[in-house]
């Protein structure tokens, strides 16, 4: 897929599709949008593929994914978007609404492939620590993961082994950031700076006792 398309904003993406989707019924959803140039179909051994289409004109393919974004193709909900590098128009998307475990101890990640699915996350995760909830939010620009843990520790061993490290899937690969967004993060920084102070303080006694 050739960069200078998807910057001029003719290319999009199509997540959600079922595992066994062919490039013909790909075609079939998006044609009566507009001439098609080339269809780009993933998929990967783990449902659900995807599909990069790219058109002729960036007008038909910003109708394509206004009317198709949340179709329901075979019972799946499809997620239609302009691929990243395209132009963006109009106010930026609301942030995502996070819905996972409820433990608390939460990491987003950063720098993801537009191909990246949660299972993929989990993948990567557990090799170093066993995630209690993935998942993936695909916004206009890129995709931002978001991890659950059972455990404090658990989070802190993630982000020291993972940040800034390889990513990669089938499909692409690509270095993450991994930042901690859990409920608790403010408490701990704010119960670490008396400490902090009152340390200070035990110097300056130290120092200038005679």
């Amino acid at each position: 897929m050739r960069e200078s398309l998807a910057s001029r904003g003719c290319v999009i993406f199509v997540g959600n599709l079922p595992g066994d989707v062919r490039e013909r019924e790909v075609e079939d959803l998006f044609i009566k949008y507009g001439r098609i140039r080339h269809i780009d179909l993933k998929t990967p051994p783990r449902p659900p593929a995807f599909s990069f289409v790219e058109f002729e004109d960036p007008r038909d393919a910003q109708d394509a994914a206004r009317g198709r974004d949340g179709y329901d193709f075979f019972g799946n909900r499809l997620r239609v978007e302009m691929s990243r590098g395209a132009r963006d128009r109009g106010p930026p998307p609301a942030p995502p609404t996070f819905r996972g475990r409820g433990t608390g101890f939460r990491v987003l990640i950063k720098g993801l492939p537009i191909s990246a699915s949660w299972q993929d996350l989990k993948d990567h995760f557990r090799s170093i620590v066993k995630p209690a909830y993935t998942n993936v939010y695909r916004e206009r620009g890129g995709v931002l993961g978001v991890v659950e843990f059972d455990t404090r520790e658990d989070l802190e061993r993630a982000i020291r082994k993972l940040d800034d490290t390889e990513f990669k899937n089938p499909f692409d690969r690509a270095y993450i950031r991994v930042v901690d967004e859990s409920d608790d993060r403010g408490n701990r920084s704010r119960s670490r700076s008396p400490r902090g102070r009152s340390g200070l303080c035990m110097l300056y006694m130290g120092l200038f006792r005679v």
